[in-house]
């Protein structure tokens, strides 16, 4: 399980590896993809190597259970603490009175509002690409969402999983979630995911459906530093 350790590695260097940019030292996601990054480990030379792919004026996610150390030339303008979540058993589709379908390129301009308005995480117009993602519609518009982020052999990640205000307290976020973790399973892998520390009732909701806590996790964003002058 040590590749939860380092889950936004672990993918990049596997079954994202067409999304990535970098080399064998330090990978990020291609930037219309996703803003994440890392380091293969937090030697010197790959710290500097992860410094090498952010660009002026442009930040990057870091996750990580080790401590994070900030690369020479970067600095952390944000700091948290998340936890990571890993299935504890097979999780089972839920039925609802909505369909569940398919979101792809079609729907790429409404998930991104949507994530925009509700902030699941890091999201771009084209993160959806980063795996399955599922929705549910209402009188014709985006009610719901859920997906994949990560993915590494044997794992892979639910994320983007956010409900419009309009549409709280109808159990969406709930049923989606179990959607995407039941076909995370039919497929032979272990589902995972990550929610901030703070956020107990995400917590708590995940816990329901059959999540268990593996450990807490180190969030940073990483900036270039301002230069002299």
């Amino acid at each position: 399980m040590e590749l939860l350790d380092r889950p936004v590695w672990s993918s990049l260097a596997s079954l994202h590896a067409e999304l990535a940019l970098g080399d064998a030292l330090a990978k990020r996601y291609r930037a219309e993809i996703n803003r994440f990054a890392s380091a293969r480990d937090d030697g010197d030379a790959a710290l500097t190597a992860l410094t090498r792919l952010v660009r002026p004026a442009e930040s990057v996610f870091v996750l990580q259970v080790p401590e994070i150390r900030v690369p020479p030339g970067l600095v952390a303008s944000q700091r948290a603490i998340g936890v990571q979540m890993v299935a504890a058993e097979r999780i089972a589709p839920e039925a609802g009175p909505d369909a569940v379908l398919a979101l792809g390129d079609a729907d790429a301009q409404e998930m991104l509002a949507l994530a925009t308005l509700t902030q699941p995480g890091p999201f771009l117009r084209h993160t959806h690409r980063m795996g399955r993602f599922v929705g549910i519609r209402i009188d014709g518009r985006l009610a719901a969402m859920a997906g994949e982020r990560f993915r590494f052999p044997g794992y892979t990640e639910v994320s983007g999983v956010c409900t419009h205000p309009d549409f709280r307290e109808r159990g969406l976020a709930r049923r989606l979630s179990r959607h995407v973790a039941a076909g995370i399973a039919a497929r032979g892998d272990r589902a995972f995911l990550h929610a901030w520390k703070s956020n107990t009732a995400a917590i708590r909701l995940y816990e329901s459906l059959g999540f268990r806590l593996r450990c807490e996790v180190n969030v940073a964003v990483l900036e270039r530093a301002a230069g002299p002058g």
